[in-house]
C-alpha cells in the first residue's frame, strides 16, 4: 500500500515572516475582495479563492499537490456533513409547515400577543427571527422578518431596519449550531468549550438588542413605555441560551432562547395593554396594514404549528443523555483521510489527518427525525415530503456550493501552514489581540455575510495567534464567532435579502447607513467584553 510521505508545514516558507503572511492572505484577501469590491456571487468567489489557496499552497509552501487536493476535498467533504446536512434538514422542516400553512399559524399567534408595534418587532423579529435562525439561517430570519412586521402594518424601511439588526443575538448558534461546530472542527477544540464561551458573550447582546430595537421603532417614547417587556424579553432570551450552550447542548440554545422570550412577553402583563393610535401611525403607513381581521384558528392548529420546534427540543434533549449518546456514536467512522499526511512545525502529525463522519449523532439527523415525524403529524403524504426535501436541496445549491468552498479554502490553509504563518504575523498585536479578534470576525461575516464561513477561515488563524501570545485559544476563537454575529446586519448579502423582503429595491445603501452604527457600537461592547474576559477583569465570566 502506498503511503504518502510526511508534509511538515513551515511558517516563513519564503525567508521572512513578513513576506510569507502577505503571500498566506492571498486567498482570503481574494474572497474578501471578491464579494465586498467586484460583488462576485459568493459561491464563485469561494470557489476562485479555492484555487488561489491550492496555488500558494502548492508554489509558495511547497505543499505536494496530492496533499492539497486531498486536503481540500476533505474540507468540502466536512461542509457537506454535517454542516449542510443540518441546514438542508432544518429549513425542510420550515417548508412542511409552509406547506401546510402552520407556518401561517404560527405568525398570526404571534400577532395576536399584542397591538403594540413595538411588542410585535420584539415577537417577530426578535423571538420567531431567533426561531428561524435556529433552524435555517442563511439569511431566512431576516426576510421572513421582514415580510411579516410589512404585513402587520410596519413602513418597509423600519421593517427591514428592525429585522437586521435583530438577527445579531442568535446567530453564533444558528442553523442548528453550525457556527460553533464548525469553529470546533476547524480549530481543533472540544465544541462544548467554545460553545460554552460563545454562550457567555453573546447572551449579553441579548440583554441590549430588544432595547435598542424599540428604540429603533419608536424612539425614546418606545424607550420609556415598553423597556420592561424588552427588558424581560431580554433576560429570558440571554438565559435560556447561557444554559443550552454550557450544559445542555448548542445546537439547542437558539430555540430554547427564541420560545423564553416569546414566553416571558406573553406572561408579561404590560404586553397586552392597549396601544394609542397614534403610536401605530407614525410606526407604520398611517394604518393602512391589512384591515381584515385574521381567522381564528383552531388549538389543534396552534399546537400543530409549534410541534417541530417541541419535537426538535426533545430529540436533542434525549440525544445527550450518556446512554443514548453512547449508542449514537457507535455509528461514528473516525479514518485517517486519503492522501494526507501532515504534520504541524513541530514534527506532530495534525488533527486535520483525521476525519469524523457522525452518521447518528450528529445535528442533521436528529433534524432530519423531527422532520419525518413532523412529517407525518401535518399529515404530509411521503411523495411531498420527498418533493419538499428536493426542492430545499435546489434551494440551496449556491449556499451548497458556497460553505464546502469556503471550507475546502480553509482546510488547504491550515493544513498548508498558511494560516500559522498569519497568526505567528499577528500574535505580534500581543495583549491587544483579545480586544481585535472580534473585529476580525465581524470583518469576515460582513463580507461573506455568514458566521459559519468566518469561522472557517478565520478561526483556526485566532487560536495559532492566541498560542503565540499566550492569551486563552479558547476564548479567542470564541470571540471570532461572537463579534462575527454583529457583521451580518451589514453584509451585502443580508442588505440585499431585506430590501427584496421589504420591496426597497436598490435602497441597501440606504440600510447600510441606518444600521452601521448599531453594528460599530455593538462590537465595540464586544471588543471590550472580550478584553476584560482577558483580564482579571471579568475572567471569572468564564468555564
Amino acid at each position: 500500500m502506498f503511503v504518502q510521505a510526511v508534509y511538515t508545514q513551515d511558517v516563513t516558507p519564503l525567508g521572512s515572516l513578513g513576506l510569507s503572511a502577505l503571500v498566506a492572505v492571498l486567498p482570503l484577501a481574494t474572497v474578501l475582495v471578491l464579494l465586498g469590491v467586484v460583488r462576485m456571487r459568493a459561491h464563485h468567489a469561494a470557489l476562485i479563492g479555492l484555487l488561489v489557496a491550492l496555488v500558494v499552497g502548492i508554489a509558495a509552501y511547497g505543499m505536494p499537490v496530492v496533499q492539497a487536493v486531498s486536503g481540500a476535498l476533505s474540507g468540502a467533504a466536512f461542509g457537506l456533513w454535517p454542516i449542510m446536512w443540518i441546514v438542508v434538514n432544518a429549513l425542510w422542516i420550515y417548508r412542511l409547515t409552509v406547506r401546510t400553512g402552520h407556518f401561517d399559524v404560527l405568525r398570526r399567534s404571534f400577532g395576536r400577543v399584542s397591538d403594540d408595534p413595538r411588542i410585535q418587532a420584539l415577537i417577530i423579529a426578535f423571538c420567531f427571527g431567533a426561531l428561524m435562525e435556529a433552524l435555517a439561517g442563511f439569511g431566512a430570519p431576516v426576510a421572513i422578518s421582514a415580510v411579516m412586521l410589512v404585513a402587520v402594518g410596519f413602513h418597509p424601511v423600519k421593517a427591514a431596519v428592525v429585522a437586521l439588526v435583530a438577527n445579531t443575538a442568535p446567530v453564533a448558534f444558528g442553523a442548528m449550531g453550525t457556527p460553533v461546530v464548525t469553529l470546533a472542527q476547524v480549530t481543533g477544540l472540544p465544541l462544548q468549550d467554545v460553545s460554552s464561551i460563545v454562550g457567555r458573550q453573546t447572551p449579553l447582546l441579548a440583554l441590549v438588542v430588544p432595547l435598542l430595537l424599540v428604540i429603533i421603532v419608536d424612539g425614546k417614547r418606545g424607550l420609556k413605555d415598553t423597556w420592561l417587556p424588552a427588558l424581560v424579553c431580554g433576560v429570558a432570551f440571554g438565559l435560556v441560551q447561557f444554559l443550552a450552550s454550557n450544559f445542555v447542548a448548542p445546537q439547542l440554545a437558539d430555540i430554547g432562547a427564541a420560545l423564553a422570550g416569546a414566553a416571558a412577553l406573553v406572561a408579561l402583563p404590560q404586553t397586552r395593554r392597549p396601544v394609542p393610535e397614534a403610536v401605530r401611525i407614525s410606526i407604520g403607513t398611517g394604518g393602512t396594514a391589512t384591515e381584515e381581521a385574521p381567522p381564528e384558528d383552531s388549538r389543534n392548529d396552534v399546537v400543530k404549528a409549534y410541534l417541530p420546534y417541541a419535537l426538535i427540543i426533545v430529540i436533542f434533549s434525549l440525544a445527550v443523555l450518556p446512554p443514548i449518546k453512547k449508542l449514537l456514536d457507535k455509528a461514528t467512522w473516525k479514518f485517517h483521510w486519503p492522501g494526507l499526511n501532515v504534520a504541524g512545525p513541530n514534527g506532530k502529525p495534525v488533527s486535520g489527518n483525521t476525519f469524523s463522519l457522525p452518521f447518528l449523532n450528529t445535528g442533521g439527523t436528529l433534524v432530519l427525525l423531527a422532520g419525518i415525524i413532523t412529517a407525518a403529524i401535518l399529515a404530509v403524504s411521503a411523495s411531498g415530503t420527498v418533493q419538499e426535501w428536493l426542492a430545499t436541496v435546489k434551494e440551496l445549491r449556491f449556499a451548497i456550493l458556497t460553505v464546502t468552498g469556503v471550507l475546502a479554502l480553509a482546510y488547504v490553509m491550515n493544513l498548508s501552514g498558511q494560516t500559522t504563518t498569519i497568526g505567528t504575523f499577528i500574535a505580534a498585536a500581543g495583549a491587544g489581540l483579545a480586544f481585535l479578534s472580534p473585529v476580525l470576525g465581524w470583518f469576515g461575516v460582513a463580507v461573506s455575510g455568514s458566521d459559519t464561513s468566518a469561522n472557517a477561515l478565520f478561526g483556526a488563524l485566532q487560536v495559532t495567534a492566541a498560542n503565540k501570545t499566550g492569551l486563552a485559544a479558547d476564548l479567542l476563537a470564541a470571540a471570532n464567532s461572537s463579534g462575527g454575529v454583529l457583521g451580518k446586519m451589514v453584509s451585502p448579502q443580508n442588505l440585499t435579502i431585506a430590501c427584496v423582503a421589504a420591496n426597497l429595491p436598490g435602497e441597501e445603501g440606504k440600510l447600510l447607513r441606518k444600521v452601521l452604527p448599531w453594528s460599530v457600537g455593538l462590537l465595540l461592547v464586544m471588543c471590550l467584553i472580550v478584553l476584560g474576559q482577558s483580564t482579571p477583569v471579568l475572567s471569572w465570566m468564564l468555564p
